[in-house]
């Protein structure tokens, strides 16, 4: 049974609080339970707790299915990109080196390519995937783009990714905000850039040399 068309996949990171919730849940799957299929990155671990979900982002042209030479990687009639045929994989990791997005993870215990495949047995028949009914900050979310267009008045959803000559679109969307004009997010060219942080270091500084900064003046006009 095909996904309703109505239903959307929204990633929104920038409002991921590393909680691991989604981490959870996603072994709780019935197509791959005891197996997580998401996984939280850092942005900038050096000066940011920052972190990111990682999902399939169930590409319309699929790399990973097309380097599969065994034909083990399926995409379904509405758009969701399977894990590995355990009777078709052969553990051979084209499709984890050629994933633009980094999804795919061998599990060499049992020769297999294990991904996210949307919880296909929920979402096909219009529920959540377990990710996303459990994420308390909704970093990840299911529905109708109407109630997304809602929630988030100041963001807009895209599904198009450039990796240098190469533009991949998807059906998974990502949150961006609304007053940026790009209508694809360049994943090359963010990798050259600095990523905005704010070093907590400097924010004690600053608050305690505020802090005695009152205290002294304070202190003046009392003895005055």
């Amino acid at each position: 049974m095909p996904v309703p068309q109505p239903m959307e996949f929204f990633v929104d990171p920038g409002r991921c609080i590393g909680c691991q919730a989604c981490v959870q849940a996603c072994t709780e799957c019935d197509t791959h339970r005891g197996y997580s299929m998401i996984q939280l990155d850092y942005i900038d671990r050096a000066s940011s707790p920052q972190t990111v979900p990682v999902v399939c982002m169930h590409c319309d042209s699929p790399t990973c299915a097309e380097v599969c030479p065994a034909d083990a990687i399926k995409r379904t009639g509405d758009g969701v990109v399977q894990t590995a045929r355990k009777p078709r994989c052969i553990a051979c990791n084209n499709c984890v080196l050629a994933c633009p997005f980094g999804v795919p993870k061998m599990n060499t215990q049992m020769n297999l390519m294990m991904k996210c495949d949307m919880c296909y047995d929920r979402t096909s028949v219009g529920l959540k995937p377990m990710c996303a009914s459990v994420c308390p900050s909704q970093a990840l979310f299911f529905g109708t783009r109407e109630e997304i267009e809602k929630l988030r008045p100041n963001s807009r959803a895209v599904n198009s990714f450039k990796f240098g000559r190469q533009t991949i679109t998807t059906r998974v969307n990502m949150l961006i905000p609304k007053t940026t004009p790009v209508q694809q997010v360049d994943v090359t060219a963010a990798m050259n850039q600095a990523t905005i942080s704010q070093d907590i270091m400097d924010d004690l500084l600053m608050t305690n040399l505020v802090f005695e900064e009152t205290l002294s003046s304070s202190q003046s006009m009392s003895l005055s």
